[in-house]
């Protein structure tokens, strides 16, 4: 299931996390880096291994950020993470190069757990500038942009249409669907204002991103709208694919719906329509 949102949730704020259990948002990631200061990294480490080990999150993806190698506490966090129960995804901040998610993916290796994912953030010129090669990495399941970080390092002006960004949003979508990944657009920092929240959403959607990441609960209702299926998208999915079987039972080589031919594209899509809306369900 590809997150329709994914909400950040700082590590070291246990009340917050807690809350999380009952938040309808597709994916948690717990954040070790940007949100835990430098004096608190041991103790939200042990408090997010706590946390999974509790469970209660349902359906959600579990996902935790941790810190980069080159950190004093990139590998303290890895080597926990890797023996952690019920996480099977980490979160690597301002990937750059392959070499970064192939130091990761050998000491996962290493610690046993050759089953788990990455999500690698873009989040710099460089991540940018190499992200068809790190989303063809092995292991790598999503990317994420770290548009703030980004903005800063392109000394970009405060633009709500976000124009500045247009080639690098455009380039990591496509790097994305190069190498069959998900892609996750970033996080928007005006928490109280609903209608810029609403057509960024929907300017990410049009851009082709898959979900969003989030920094507040009272963002996830719109990502989930604006990135999730409608019910009539829905029932258009169900009766596509219930003439597609009827067309293929028949031996007939064209099916129409509407008016309009379908392909096995259409099927494809189709089918993540509907088990998209079989996650929310179960959520």
């Amino acid at each position: 299931m590809t997150p329709r949102s994914a909400l950040y949730m700082p590590a070291s704020n246990l009340r917050a996390m807690d809350k999380a259990r009952g938040l309808l948002a597709d994916a948690i990631v717990f954040d070790l880096e940007d949100a835990v200061a430098p004096d608190a990294k041991s103790s939200a480490r042990a408090q997010v291994i706590a946390q999974l080990a509790a469970g209660g999150y349902g359906a959600r993806q579990l996902v935790v950020r941790c810190n980069d190698l080159s950190t004093p506490w990139g590998r303290d966090d890895l080597q926990a993470l890797a023996a952690a129960p019920g996480l099977g995804t980490v979160c690597l901040p301002k990937v750059e190069s392959t070499a970064q998610i192939e130091s990761v993916r050998r000491l996962l290796d290493e610690c046993g757990r050759s089953d788990m994912v990455i999500w690698a953030m873009i989040e710099t010129p460089a991540g940018v500038a190499n992200v068809e090669q790190i989303a063809a990495c092995e292991r790598v399941a999503a990317l994420l942009m770290g548009t703030t970080d980004l903005c800063a390092e392109l000394r970009l002006p405060a633009d709500e249409a976000r124009r500045g960004l247009s080639y690098a949003l455009q380039r990591c979508v496509l790097a994305a669907r190069l190498a069959g990944v998900m892609v996750l657009d970033g996080v928007y920092l005006d928490i109280g204002n609903d209608v810029g929240l609403q057509a960024v959403c929907e300017q990410g959607r049009a851009l082709g991103f898959d979900g969003k990441t989030l920094i507040h609960p009272g963002q996830i209702d719109t990502a989930n709208a604006v990135f999730g299926p409608t019910p009539a998208a829905v029932e258009h999915a169900r009766r596509l694919l219930q003439l597609w079987q009827e067309t293929a039972e028949a031996g007939a080589a064209v099916a129409v719906l509407d008016g309009k031919l379908i392909e096995v594209m259409h099927v494809d899509e189709a089918r993540r329509v509907l088990a998209t809306a079989e996650h929310i369900a179960r959520l």
